[in-house]
């Protein structure tokens, strides 16, 4: 986390709101920063090894801050331990919280019906909610926007691991079937649009049109599909002309090929892995962001072509000090000074201030692993390249 700020109170707390598909249970702070997700040890594993060992693959995902192990024994102040990185961002409140989130979670577990040998039976999960003792802290993917528009899209044809019961095998392959998992390898799990509709009653109390999972698997096919991601970026309610749009679109066309990339070169298996997109949904405060990211990447620009001109000034010194055409003690290093060291701590400085753009982020592994001599993933590899296509339509 980067600077410092006043802690939430508990009275501030809420659940995390930005979230248009997967498991209730994601709790946030007040302004957005932290995302506390509950999962299984198998999705930390997974965080684990990439951010340890697949630092390419690591870069396409949220910001890996650690665990909370949580259970019965488990009290606000024991995960001072657990999260030392980022603890002192943690109020009180926060943390009790999460304690009271996950073991209300536990507490249903045992209501859970059991199949003959003692295993909890598979049956779809309505409430959302996955029994567990941890979750994962991660930096939240939407934090820094000020009208995130976010889609989500679910990659696989597959989209059962190979743990997973007959029951639930049946029922996720009749929903590839049925959609657009089928036919293009990805289907849209849920979505929000900031001023999404001209009808109010559409809308919530922020002004987004939130589009359910529901609406991915009856309203959206293999002949609309491109269509209906471009309501979620094209629109002049919010004030995103077509050139705006376009933007947009060419922008996340450019990271969905470096995700192709990353994936064609890393031996993983992902079942029901999603692809976040975020941006900013607020036209006119999309075109103040990009204005003000140009204006800093000229001013650094401009300072990398003055550390140049230095750098080759210094040179030029040195070959006439070791000539000879230089006498006495010249201290060529004197002559630069800090300007590399300064430029990169004001770079940092200002770049953590910047509004966001977009973002694109590759989430939930929960039933994800890495499998050495498999080769890629070419089930999610799928899903990545139809959106690749549908972009490329999306930005003519």
């Amino acid at each position: 986390m980067t600077g410092t700020r006043e802690l939430p109170s508990h009275a501030e707390l809420q659940p995390c709101d930005h979230t248009v598909a997967g498991h209730d249970g994601a709790l946030s702070d007040a302004n957005g920063e932290l995302f506390i997700k509950p999962c299984m040890q198998q999705e930390i594993d997974f965080y684990e090894k990439a951010f340890q060992e697949h630092p390419d693959f690591a870069a396409l995902m949220p910001v890996y801050l650690g665990t909370l192990a949580l259970n019965d024994a488990t009290d606000a102040s024991s995960l001072n331990e657990q999260l030392p990185a980022v603890a002192e961002h943690l109020s009180e409140g926060l943390k009790e919280e999460a304690v009271l989130a996950v073991k209300e979670t536990l507490g249903k577990a045992a209501d859970e019906p059991a199949d003959g040998q003692g295993n909890i039976a598979w049956k779809p999960n309505k409430n959302r909610r996955i029994v567990t003792n941890a979750s994962v802290v991660l930096e939240n993917s939407t934090y820094g926007f000020k009208k995130p528009n976010i889609l989500d899209a679910k990659l696989g044809r597959r989209l059962w691991a190979d743990d997973a019961p007959m029951e639930k095998r049946k029922r996720f392959d009749e929903i590839t079937k049925a959609t657009t998992n089928g036919s293009h390898g990805f289907r849209i799990a849920g979505m929000r649009v900031y001023k999404g509709s001209d009808n109010p009653e559409e809308l919530d109390s922020e002004d987004f049109r939130i589009y359910s999972k529901d609406y991915g698997r009856f309203q959206v096919n293999k002949d609309n599909v491109v269509q209906e991601i471009g309501k979620f970026i094209f629109n002049e309610r919010a004030g995103i002309d077509e050139d705006l749009g376009r933007a947009v679109a060419q922008a996340f066309l450019g990271d969905l090929r470096r995700v192709e990339h990353v994936l064609a070169n890393s031996e993983t298996r992902m079942y029901s892995a999603s692809l976040l997109f975020t941006f900013e949904g607020d036209g006119e405060a999309l075109r103040e962001a990009i204005e003000q990211n140009n204006a800093l990447a000229s001013e650094m620009e401009e300072k990398n072509r003055e550390l140049d001109l230095a750098q080759e000034t210094v040179a030029e010194l040195e070959a006439q000090v070791h000539s000879g055409a230089i006498e006495g003690d010249v201290k060529v290093v004197e002559l630069m000074g800090d300007v590399a060291a300064d430029s990169d701590e004001d770079g940092d400085a200002e770049l953590s201030t910047l509004p966001r753009i977009y973002s694109l982020k590759l989430i939930d592994f929960a039933h994800a692993e890495w499998v050495p001599g498999q080769g890629p993933d070419e089930n999610s590899l799928l899903g990545v390249r139809s959106l690749i296509k549908i972009f490329e339509e999306l930005v003519r």
